[in-house]
């Protein structure tokens, strides 16, 4: 099994920046998509960014429309962690973020579609 778990969240205003990191452990970090969710209060998990597996250290990103141009996604195969960048926060980013791993080639929108699952990590964003 592949462990995940993220760490950086925390309680931040608007306009504000984190960023969020997850460590995986095991040797085969780079045979996995992996992919950024979140959960708010009376809300169902919904996807935010997706990062494809390596490939010639070529990655593709995916992003929610919610925040195209304000978050990036990236990883260090080396270090076996992905990073979830979050500028211009804004209160509706408010939610307990999850990191994911899926052994498909990309980062895709489906929850389904990936096996493991982080703990989570809460990010709060006030006005």
């Amino acid at each position: 099994q592949v462990q995940l778990v993220e760490s950086g969240g925390s309680l931040v205003q608007a306009g504000g920046s984190l960023r969020l990191s997850c460590a995986a452990s095991g040797r085969s970090f780079n045979t996995y998509a992996m992919g950024w969710f979140r959960q708010a209060p009376g809300k169902e998990r919904e996807f935010v960014a997706g990062i494809s597996r390596s490939g010639g250290s070529i990655y593709y990103a995916d992003y929610a429309d919610s925040v195209k141009g304000r978050f990036s996604i990236s990883r260090d195969n080396a270090k076996n962690t992905v990073t979830l960048q979050m500028n211009s926060l804004k209160p509706e980013d408010t939610a307990v973020y999850y990191c994911a791993a899926s052994r498909r080639s990309y980062g895709s929108r489906r929850l389904s579609e990936y096996d493991y699952w982080g703990q989570g990590t809460q990010v709060t964003v006030s006005s």
